[in-house]
């Protein structure tokens, strides 16, 4: 197996992608593993154990993939190690309701992002990047478990709020790193896009999304 293709040839875009998005899912397994420990019910515990066991799986199927591209799948997840961890070491939940928040509202987030890169891709990644990025009702369930907790508590609304805010300020500075460091993925979306001004459209319909997620939860953005 060999290393990630040369820069500028045309398939380090999708290379780039599948490598941010494998290791993305497999950070997701490892934290919502973790935070399944602050669950305050088994209900909860379990919910958040099988929402880890669909993000490994999801590892699986984009790190089979990079091998059938003919990369290595450790190599094209390498440059995003850094950034990524970056990321979850300084948003690290302390609290049940917080790890809910941040899976829904910071995952979200980078959700919206690469559904909006895949549109780029190839049809077979494309599809293949909607599919690992598809919610089988994990949304569903942060959402209720944080408005419930909102209505036994007022101000809870208030210390999550301020939370998503954080994660999302931290998110958009990593994504940005990510970019910057990384021309394939940056030429993707300004050739996608057709100019910087689609570039600003995409992340205004990211940043819409995330303030409808938000009023879903019953928190301001």
């Amino acid at each position: 197996m060999s290393s990630p293709v040369e820069p500028g040839d045309p398939v380090q875009p999708v290379v780039d992608l599948l490598g941010v998005l494998s290791y993305a899912e497999l950070t997701a397994f490892d934290r919502l593993a973790e935070d399944a420990r602050l669950a305050p019910t088994l209900e909860g515990r379990s919910a958040l154990a099988r929402m880890a066991a669909a993000e490994i799986a999801h590892h699986g199927r984009l790190w089979a993939r990079l091998v059938e591209l003919g990369v290595s799948p450790a190599a094209a997840m390498a440059p995003f190690v850094a950034p990524l961890d970056a990321f979850h070491d300084s948003t690290r939940a302390g609290t049940w309701l917080e790890g809910l928040v941040k899976a829904h509202v910071g995952d979200g987030l980078a959700t919206d992002f690469y559904r909006e890169v895949a549109a780029f891709l190839p049809p077979a990644d494309r599809d293949l990047v909607l599919e690992v990025l598809a919610d089988p009702g994990h949304a569903d369930f942060a959402v209720r478990e944080v408005r419930a907790a909102i209505a036994a508590d007022r101000t809870v609304a208030g210390r999550l709020a301020l939370w998503a805010r954080r994660l999302v300020g931290e998110a958009l500075t990593q994504s940005q790193v990510v970019i910057a460091e990384r021309d394939g993925l940056a030429e993707l979306i300004i050739a996608g896009t057709g100019s910087l001004a689609g570039v600003g459209e995409l992340l205004q319909r990211i940043m819409a999304a995330h303030t409808e997620r938000m009023r879903a939860l019953g928190l301001n953005g």
